[in-house]
């Protein structure tokens, strides 16, 4: 077989007659035809419009175009372009003609098997309509809440103004006396030192004023609120030590109304040592926080992950231990002994001194150990555990390396959100049951 327009191989047509191109209109034809040309019938079913007349029809149908040609002597097929010439006119009669479209109006039937249906608007039930003349505020189950309705992004956007109250508004109740909230707990790596910045961050910007004294010898806390604690600069060790009065020391955070930070420098390392001859050793922070002239609704003290002298002072100077715990089982082992030297320094040297917090930080969800230590420290420590629950993100670990605690890196995350939780509901229960080292 040829690729030269047309079927010329019998074994492929399976005909033996002439051969047909692919682009043929007529029977016979050929393009490589240059003889006369004959004019194919009116009756011709393959002329445009063309329709077979009466003799054609039956099983003895014979084309007449065909039998002319025969007659004539012609052996090749005719051409097409040689036909149209010898016709000189196209059969307008029988050719198909093309009118401009009309616009077709549909039946009024048609529109009305074509509408949409509608399907009829829900009914309120019986009970819906009882339940809401008995209470105007009823909402029915039924009813999206608006964490459904509203898109993630809008309502991240509602939640990061809610934490950064930029009106300035006391939000959170103020107590009636200062707290000194001690953060206390002997492992290290459970999150003593993002709890104190977070909580505190979270209570200045809602209207509280707020105390942080970072009593870490590594500084993180001054770190987290951007506060300069190279060496040279005064620190908690010159309390301490040398009697500095800690207004002389304490400096402004700034971009966070109403908080405060007494930094902690590499210096503050020596003053468990310095601290061994220092008569009335384990007080001396708690004088320096009694003599401070102004009035601080919150007072909190980050501790190091030691049971050390430094820890003993800040016992001693605060009235409430808050101690965040980290969902895991190490955290649990060193809890007991945490809790043993806490009713030591209660009975020989701060009676006032009570338990009064539990925060479960790196929550993860996705494990059976994180609920399995929850429920453990729930039924051990009762309603001292906060309800709120830290969970693991990476913004609350990003946001140091900033110089920002996560409340003011990224307010609309869960780390922000569950730590503004925290901090109202501490807030909460200082209203119902108010403490202070005045009491």
């Amino acid at each position: 077989m040829h690729d030269d327009g047309r079927y010329d191989d019998p074994r492929v047509t399976g005909s033996t007659g002439d051969p047909v191109s692919r682009e043929t209109d007529y029977p016979n034809w050929s393009p490589d035809a240059t003889g006369p040309a004959t004019r194919p019938a009116d009756g011709d079913p393959l002329v445009f419009g063309g329709e077979p007349t009466a003799q054609q029809t039956g099983p003895e149908a014979v084309d007449p175009a065909a039998a002319r040609r025969t007659s004539e002597g012609s052996t090749r097929p005719a051409n097409v372009v040689e036909v149209r010439q010898a016709l000189g006119r196209r059969n307008t009669a029988r050719a198909v003609r093309f009118e401009p479209a009309v616009p077709h109006q549909p039946s009024a039937a048609a529109v009305r098997d074509a509408a949409p249906v509608i399907a009829d608007p829900p009914v309120a039930s019986t009970e819906s309509l009882a339940a809401v003349a008995a209470d105007p505020t009823y909402v029915s189950r039924e009813t999206p809440t608006r964490e459904e309705d509203d898109p993630p992004l809008a309502m991240e956007a509602m939640r990061a103004v809610q934490i950064l109250n930029p009106s300035g508004e006391v939000t959170m109740p103020r107590p009636d006396r200062t707290r000194v909230m001690c953060v206390a707990n002997q492992k290290g790596g459970v999150g003593k030192t993002t709890t104190t910045v977070n909580l505190a961050v979270a209570l200045a910007l809602h209207g509280n004023r707020v105390l942080v004294v970072d009593l870490d010898p590594q500084g993180n806390a001054s770190t987290g609120l951007n506060v300069p604690h190279h060496t040279g600069i005064p620190d908690v060790y010159d309390c301490l030590i040398n009697s500095v009065p800690l207004a002389e020391v304490a400096q402004a955070v700034e971009g966070i109304p109403n908080l405060w930070c007494v930094p902690a420098t590499i210096d503050l390392a020596g003053a468990e040592i310095e601290l061994v001859s220092v008569v009335a050793r384990e007080s001396r922070l708690d004088r320096a926080i009694a003599a401070y002239p102004g009035e601080f609704d919150y007072v909190f003290i980050d501790c190091p992950p030691s049971l050390g002298l430094l820890t003993v002072n800040a016992l001693v100077a605060a009235q409430e231990v808050l101690i965040p715990i980290q969902c895991e089982y190490y955290a649990l082992e060193g809890l007991n002994q945490l809790i043993n030297n806490i009713n030591l320094v209660r009975q020989h040297l701060n009676p006032k001194l009570d338990v009064s917090t539990i925060l479960l930080t790196m929550y993860d969800r996705r494990t059976r150990l994180a609920d399995a230590v929850e429920q453990d420290v729930r039924n051990h420590f009762g309603d001292k555990v906060l309800q709120a629950v830290i969970p693991r993100n990476v913004r609350v670990s990003e946001a140091p390396s900033y110089g920002q605690s996560v409340m003011t890196y990224d307010p609309g995350s869960r780390g922000a959100t569950s730590y503004f939780e925290a901090a109202q509901e501490i807030a909460e229960r200082g209203v119902k049951e108010p403490v202070g080292r005045n009491a």
